[in-house]
């Protein structure tokens, strides 16, 4: 018998997916010689790593930008760097996908230049800007400007790609992240979609399309999602988005046509649910999850991207990246999988399981377009205190052991393992000459360029700003005259203005259930009354350009509920400002947090700016995706506790945190 011809298989083969990695770091020729290499492998789209600065709009030389430069993905400043980045490879024939935010606009203008300079035609551009900053307030943190000037922002792109770019997607609803920072599956749905409202809402405010083309833009918009380990829950979640896509964009903006409506989306797995603990256990989450995304034809991604087993650990090398693009390869071309019509349909269990996500989502949606849309509700801290009490309900349940973390919080008996052998070597380490090498080249580049030019591109940059022209003709203006990315974001914030997001923390709660925090209250409590003060004060501080608060303001909240009197002034600041929250303050704790890398640049900057401010007596600790070798490092210049990924238990961390106060005051 033909095996081609076994019942319910498919007379031919689903395509796969588009197979990328998330990639970028150092500067762009190093970054160009990995994608590369991960092409040569068969990977088939480019997933591109921005750096920190480069994402919140600064240049290598900022004061905010110091420890960042190429930690976290590729500095690109001006157009010679994005030459550089593509540099040999063929953008005609690439699908690139740009995870960037804020400064979209300004990305996607380098990215159409070196196009048109190798000779494309832009209409001929296939790819992804991310370019969903909703979730930057809720989130990641790399926002720059208030919601309303960023959705123009989104609009004005939405509007330039359907008429010159028609294979791009302008932008990637992004409810990855949202995951990350908390969100239930229901949240995850609506919240996402209620951003997709507003960007919808806001295309068709700014009156630069006509209404007839509302199924244009909808059939434009993506999707990216991540993925859980609960990848049965994970199915449903898709098949859920995509049954309420459906729904809204026929009722709510009129698309008849089916394929316009269809829920186009890509995936990352999810990358802060790998541990640091027995990390040789996140190949096979890594794989669950990808079939959360790829099991149902139905809802199935049109585009993978893997992280690496080691993220929890530091910067993936090129081996790693390998392994896991090698994973999606032998799901796609060694399984039946792709033979195969949908697996579920008929499921009862399935069935039900998406239906109650789609009534949850259905009725969330609801209760946020009634506040008046997502940005209502983020301007509120409607949205920021629902995902920091979901989070905070997670971390509660894995610490009282209900919700099970293999090599975490249970078997965590472990042999060593020998892909951890060689200590730091097992990740990728930024050269700190990268930095002092990319701020050198900026002011070369600037010192190298017709300045009247720079002047007038900027000039009518602020100027167009200042109306409701669409903005991308004076940014690729900018772009031609040789403007950088700092210039271009900083004449936006002067007329938009830049903005700081609510925490969250005024909602959040993660007292209940935890028997153990009473004692430590009763330890807060005594400690004040020893040393003579009302409370304890901490204050919890985020150097630098690193956005990802998750950890911080889950710190920041059960600090509270132990009795703290917790300092919190949200993201971005430096180390001066820091100095003076805390000095100002008079508190007795700063815990820094920091997950982008920059941690041996950004806490010697807090420690010697409280030895100038005439208090080097005040306790420091740090937390963070920190090797063990850098760990010795903060500890020896002055940190009194070093805390990682490992260091789960939220409770069990602010007991420390009062021992290293009484510690440092002698009690």
């Amino acid at each position: 018998m033909d095996e081609k011809a076994l019942p319910g298989r498919l007379p031919e083969r689903d395509r796969p997916w588009v197979m990328r990695t998330y990639a970028g770091h150092s500067s762009a020729a190093a970054t160009n010689a990995l994608f590369r290499r991960n092409l040569a492998k068969g990977q088939t789209g480019l997933s591109v790593a921005f750096d920190l600065p480069t994402q919140t709009g600064y240049d290598p030389d900022h004061e905010l930008a110091t420890g960042e430069v190429g930690r976290v993905g590729v500095p690109v400043s001006h157009l010679g760097d994005m030459r550089a980045l593509f540099d040999g490879i063929p953008l005609a024939d690439m699908n690139t996908s740009m995870t960037i935010n804020a400064p979209a606009m300004w990305l996607l203008g380098l990215y159409g230049t070196v196009a048109a300079e190798q000779g494309v035609e832009l209409a001929r551009c296939a790819g992804t800007t991310q370019n969903d900053i909703i979730k930057e307030y809720l989130s990641r943190g790399t926002h720059i400007f208030p919601p309303a000037a960023s959705l123009r922002l989104t609009a004005d792109v939405i509007a330039y790609t359907l008429r010159e770019m028609p294979r791009w997607n302008p932008v990637n609803i992004c409810s990855y992240h949202l995951q990350e920072a908390g969100a239930t599956p229901v949240q995850e749905v609506a919240f996402a979609l209620a951003t997709a409202v507003a960007v919808l809402d806001t295309v068709g405010e700014s009156g630069q399309l006509p209404a007839r083309r509302m199924g244009d833009v909808v059939q434009r918009i993506s999707f990216f999602v991540n993925a859980g380990v609960r990848f049965v829950e994970e199915i449903a979640k898709m098949r859920a988005f995509g049954a309420l896509w459906d729904e809204i964009t026929r009722d709510r903006y009129g698309v008849q046509d089916p394929k316009q409506r269809r829920f186009r989306y890509g995936v990352q797995v999810n990358s802060l649910g790998l541990t640091e603990a027995q990390p040789e256990n996140n190949v096979q989450r890594i794989v669950l999850e990808m079939l959360g995304v790829t099991l149902s034809r139905q809802a199935r991604a049109r585009a993978v991207q893997l992280p690496a087993w080691n993220e929890a650990l530091g910067l993936p090398r090129p081996w790693d990246q390998q392994w896991s693009l090698r994973m999606q390869q032998v799901l796609a071309y060694e399984s039946d999988l792709l033979e195969y019509p949908d697996l579920f349909d008929g499921s009862h269990v399935m069935t039900a399981l998406v239906d109650e996500i789609v009534t949850g989502a259905r009725a969330e949606l609801a209760t946020v377009l009634e506040m008046g849309g997502v940005v209502a509700a983020v301007e509120t801290g409607y949205l920021k205190s629902a995902l920091v009490t979901s989070l905070a309900g997670r971390r509660r349940r894995i610490e009282a052991g209900s919700d099970v973390v293999v090599g975490v919080n249970r078997f965590t008996e472990t042999e060593p393992s020998p892909l951890t052998a060689a200590g730091a070597e097992a990740v990728v380490q930024v050269d700190p000459a990268v930095e002092v090498a990319a701020s050198a080249a900026v002011r070369a580049w600037r010192a190298d360029r017709d300045a009247p030019a720079v002047d007038a591109a900027l000039a009518r940059l602020r100027a167009d700003a200042a109306t409701t022209t669409n903005l991308m003709t004076a940014t690729l203006e900018c772009v031609q005259a040789g403007v950088t990315t700092g210039e271009w974001a900083a004449a936006l914030r002067q007329v938009f203005g830049e903005y700081r997001a609510p925490t969250g923390l005024a909602g959040g709660s993660a007292s209940g259930g935890d028997e153990g925090l009473a004692e430590v209250r009763a330890r807060v409590a005594a400690t004040a009354r020893e040393l003579g003060s009302g409370r304890l004060r901490l204050l919890v501080g985020k150097p630098g350009l690193d956005g990802h608060s998750n950890g911080a303001e889950q710190i920041a909240v059960r600090a509270r509920d132990a009795g703290f009197e917790v300092v919190y002034q949200g993201i971005r600041l430096t180390a001066g400002q820091i100095v003076a929250a805390a000095v100002e303050e008079d508190v007795d704790l700063v815990g820094l947090s920091v997950l982008s890398g920059s941690h041996l640049a950004a806490v010697p900057a807090v420690l010697d700016g409280l030895r100038a401010a005439g208090r080097p007596d005040l306790p420091v600790v740090v937390g963070g995706i920190i090797p063990a070798r850098d760990a010795e490092h903060l500890r020896a210049a002055g940190v009194a506790r070093v805390f990682t990924p490992k260091d789960f238990a939220l409770t069990d961390i602010i007991d420390e945190l009062v021992t290293v106060i009484r510690q440092a005051n002698d009690l």
